[in-house]
């Protein structure tokens, strides 16, 4: 299993970045994949879950409302677009594969982080 997150990178406030999850080793129909965060000085959290199956998305408190998880299953990547990003949002982003199919799963492999810079 392995995870290449990729399309972090310096923006100002108010604009966009769309992250992209490479998955390899596995089947996205068949394990949730998530967004984490981590910003200096703090806890890792939690930003947005798709699970395998349905489909089936939740978002955490950071990013309702302004992020949108997808995944291209052919392309077996999943993607979190930003929009309206806030100086907040600075930190290291993670994509995971979880454990089964749910997101209540649980985390298991972790790819190697994208750094996400928002300029005020």
């Amino acid at each position: 299993v392995q995870l290449q997150a990729s399309g972090g990178g310096l923006v100002q406030s108010g604009g966009s970045l769309r992250l992209s999850c490479a998955a390899s080793g596995f089947h996205l129909d068949d394990f949730a994949v998530a967004w984490f965060r981590q910003a200096p000085g703090r806890e890792r959290e939690a930003v947005s879950c798709i699970s395998g199956r349905d489909g089936r998305i939740q978002y955490g408190a950071p990013a309702k409302g302004r992020f949108t998880i997808s995944r291209d299953n052919a392309k077996t990547t999943v993607y979190l677009q930003m929009n309206n990003l806030e100086a907040e949002d600075t930190a290291i982003y993670y994509c995971a594969r979880f454990y089964a199919f749910s997101c209540s799963s649980g985390p298991q492999y972790w790819g190697q982080g994208t750094l996400v810079t928002v300029s005020s």
